[in-house]
């Protein structure tokens, strides 16, 4: 068995993901979310979606890019 990277978990079903030249092993698609999914300027949200950028900086929501002064972004629903 391989333990995922993420929790430990020893798992028969672990699964490898190639990401920026690394590979990388989870026992789930979550601990995959939480260890590779950016996370937000203003907290510790991961966010495994396109959330959105604004000079160099990843933001969960335009909530958030409108904290940091970036009042031109919108979220896409």
């Amino acid at each position: 068995m391989t333990a995922c990277e993420f929790c430990n978990d020893d798992y028969d079903m672990a699964f490898e993901v190639a990401a920026e030249g690394a590979v990388h092993v989870f026992d789930s698609p979550e601990c995959a979310a939480r260890q590779l999914a950016p996370v937000c300027t203003n907290g510790r949200s991961h966010t495994p979606g396109y959330g959105l950028r604004a000079e160099g900086q990843f933001f969960c929501c335009a909530h958030c890019a409108h904290r940091q002064r970036f009042t031109q972004l919108v979220d896409h629903t």
